[in-house]
């Protein structure tokens, strides 16, 4: 899982603010590594120093610095495939969030060495929800609410999310669903384009 993060993290900084600033972050962190694999396992340690290390060159906090990269990892044009896994969940975001608990498992299907932390939903009715999960490192939690953000705007969804206090160590979002029909969503075909 670190490695998948780490590769993450590399590819967002070095798409949003080139290069030497990821040199920069990897020096600061003390990495061994300029660059990461995603199926490889990395130390918990060197994750949340390259979290840090990136947090410090950008003059950001932690959890603006997650949020985004959450966001990234389904709006850039170049994540078309977790995008779609994320889209196969349901036609409307509603759907969406009601199979994020079968999200680990359809990850294992296309990667089955990688083990996505537990969620659970919880639907209040009247459009709110809480979304559990695990934290596997620290702030995963914000990571959680871009990707959810990011979706919400692929729906055409108007939502409020707020990350509360963790409950016994898992971190917990409330999702607000305002409109459902807020924008147009962005086109998603069952079948991929053919090459």
């Amino acid at each position: 899982m670190y490695g998948l993060l780490n590769r993450a993290l590399e590819n967002f900084l070095k798409e949003r603010h080139g290069v030497p600033l990821w040199h920069r972050v990897t020096n600061r962190a003390q990495s061994p590594f300029d660059g990461f694999e995603p199926l490889l396992t990395y130390e918990p340690a060197l994750t949340d120093a390259l979290i840090s290390a990136a947090c410090a060159e950008l003059g950001r906090t932690r959890d603006s610095v997650l949020e985004d990269l959450g966001t990234a990892l389904v709006s850039h044009r170049d994540r078309e495939g977790l995008r779609r896994l994320l889209r196969f969940g349901g036609v409307c975001y509603r759907d969406f969030l009601h199979s994020l608990e079968e999200l680990p498992d359809r990850a294992r299907l296309a990667l089955p060495h990688l083990h996505l932390p537990a969620l659970v939903l919880h639907d209040q009715g009247a459009g709110r929800f809480t979304l559990m999960a695990a934290p596997y490192v620290d702030g995963a939690g914000y990571i959680l609410m871009g990707l959810l953000r990011a979706m919400a705007d692929d729906y055409g969804v108007l939502v409020v999310l707020d990350l509360g206090p963790p409950v016994a160590g898992v971190d917990v979002i409330d999702i607000h669903v305002l409109d459902e029909a807020f924008a147009e969503g962005r086109r998603f075909d069952l079948a991929a384009a053919a090459l």
